[in-house]
């Protein structure tokens, strides 16, 4: 057991589902069947939860939360739905941590699911988009994406191509190449998971010449609309004390949880700040935990574009000041490079389903920390760190550590 304070948060238990599409499962089934596994991998049931946090941006007015209750278990605790854009399953992750933190609980459960059916963010639905383009890695090419061309950077594509623009006219070596290795990557890593929604490799060449969304980024350098559910079980280190030896060498200590949103300017923004709004989450976060990003063995950082991944290697601090470009082509971010990003295939290949994808970052890492990730572990993996935006605009930062038992 860590020699720390007694009052750190504990991640006890946590499970992801197959990342893919899902028309013919119900929401409630999604999100019952991480929540049933993160419970029974940390060896604890819905009776020892003092708290539920659920997420599900889609569906925040419909009460995930309770519903979910109905199948695994109505105990009279309290419910927070939440939504918080794409920040929103590490939001419920939060809620949870600082009810613990209050001292208000001692064990909680936090669940994110998401059905964005074909149509995400333009006409998320399920079963009722099922006549929309979508990108399939199979060779089959078009995307609700495409009006991308016809609206302008008003949507999520538009966003992330200018931001990584702008770095690349402020800083050297940064081009369409170094975007596009991104994306390489991140397929190359996909082929290991077996959770990720595709599994297919790509050569640089292929993502370059797939069709164009907003450039920089190709359809294969945006990640898909996909379904899916991930849930944690945290608990605070005096309950941990008194759970089994197993228990405590395989939970997982949140050093640091840190939840942003934009700070105020004197000018008017024309496009989110992703870079501010990220780097201010990031210092906060290796304050409070103590950790140097150099002594980080694995990110799980936010890649809906893969303009967005690079520009975020500079605001997380793991490359140099201006440096991403150059990081990338020294295969920096690979798997087998200084700092492993995206091991999971990130959401370029692992999927996005919105509510679900903060706390699937959280399973990825905690996943390596306990030696548990198979084929794709990174070996000696003792510390690692998470991050999602939301533009809305809301940054979740967490950094994990393993087990000293």
């Amino acid at each position: 057991m860590s020699t720390d304070s007694g009052d750190n948060v504990w991640m006890l238990g946590t499970h992801m589902t197959k990342f893919g599409r899902y028309a013919d499962t119900d929401l409630m089934d999604l999100a019952s069947d991480a929540a049933m596994s993160a419970l029974r991998d940390g060896g604890v049931t819905i009776h020892d939860m003092d708290i539920l946090a659920a997420g599900s941006l889609f569906n925040a007015q419909a009460g995930v939360g309770q519903q979910l209750q109905k199948q695994i278990g109505q105990t009279g605790i309290p419910v927070y739905n939440v939504a918080n854009a794409c920040a929103t399953g590490a939001t419920a992750v939060r809620t949870v941590y600082m009810a613990i933190k209050a001292g208000e609980a001692d064990m909680g459960l936090a669940v994110g699911v998401e059905q964005m059916g074909k149509g995400g963010l333009l006409g998320a639905g399920g079963k009722g988009d099922r006549g929309r383009k979508v990108y399939e890695p199979s060779g089959r090419y078009g995307s609700v994406m495409q009006v991308e061309g016809l609206l302008g950077t008003g949507l999520m594509p538009g966003v992330f191509a200018q931001a990584g623009m702008e770095y690349a006219y402020e800083n050297d070596g940064v081009g369409f190449e170094q975007f596009a290795k991104v994306a390489e990557k991140n397929h190359a890593h996909s082929t290991l998971n077996p959770l990720a929604h595709y599994q297919k490799q790509f050569s640089l060449d292929e993502v370059m010449t797939a069709e164009m969304m907003s450039y920089p980024n190709t359809l294969l350098m945006c990640c898909p609309n996909t379904d899916g559910s991930a849930a944690a079980v945290l608990v605070s280190e005096q309950r941990l004390r008194s759970l089994s030896k197993e228990q405590q060498r395989r939970a997982v200590k949140i050093s640091a949880s840190v939840l942003t949103s934009d700070p105020w300017t004197d000018r008017a923004q024309v496009q989110p700040d992703v870079n501010t709004l990220t780097r201010n989450a990031a210092d906060k976060a290796y304050e409070q935990s103590g950790v140097d990003p150099q002594d980080l063995d694995l990110v799980e950082l936010h890649d809906c574009f893969a303009t967005a991944e690079l520009i975020h290697y500079d605001n997380l601090r793991l490359c140099k000041p201006g440096g991403a470009g150059q990081w990338i082509d020294e295969r920096g971010p690979w798997r087998d490079g200084q700092i492993p990003v995206n091991v999971s295939g990130g959401l370029i290949s692992k999927g996005h389903p919105i509510g679900a994808t903060g706390i699937a970052n959280l399973f990825e890492v905690a996943t390596h920390l306990r030696g548990e990730a198979g084929d794709r572990q990174i070996e000696g993996a003792k510390v690692g760190l998470t991050h999602v935006i939301g533009l809305g605009s809301a940054c979740a930062v967490h950094v994990l550590e393993k087990s000293g038992v």
